[in-house]
């Protein structure tokens, strides 16, 4: 069995709901790889706006067990959550109106995406 996490739209943790392998259907993968760069995004973006980094980087490391990977598989996981952070670590130096849109937006996105992984691919 595979666990994915549902990531809340309040973004205060995860939810594990059991899942089905699927690592042959490279649309759950494809869906993987754009929730890990979700939470690269919001990890960058919550701490440049916030007092802390929040639960996004731990979210991602739930994410990495849950999934038990393959080496290639959780690289391509980490480059993904890298590639967000990078993304707005790139355009942004401080908390700005823009950057708190943002947050809540990727929050919104990773909501829908998870709900996505549960209603395709769940039990």
């Amino acid at each position: 069995m595979r666990l994915i996490p549902r990531i809340r739209a309040t973004g205060i943790g995860l939810l594990m709901c059991a899942m089905p392998a699927v690592a042959a259907d490279s649309s759950y993968e494809d869906h993987l790889v754009r929730l890990a760069e979700i939470l690269g995004s919001i990890h960058f973006l919550h701490g440049l706006c916030h007092e802390s980094e929040g639960p996004w980087r731990a979210q991602m490391e739930v994410l990495l067990r849950a999934e038990s990977p393959s080496e290639e598989r959780r690289a391509e996981m980490i480059g993904s959550f890298n590639h967000g952070y990078r993304a707005f670590a790139a355009t942004y130096t401080r908390c700005t109106e823009s950057a708190e849109q943002a947050i809540e937006y990727y929050k919104k996105e990773g909501e829908t995406l998870t709900n996505d992984i549960v209603m395709q691919f769940g039990e």
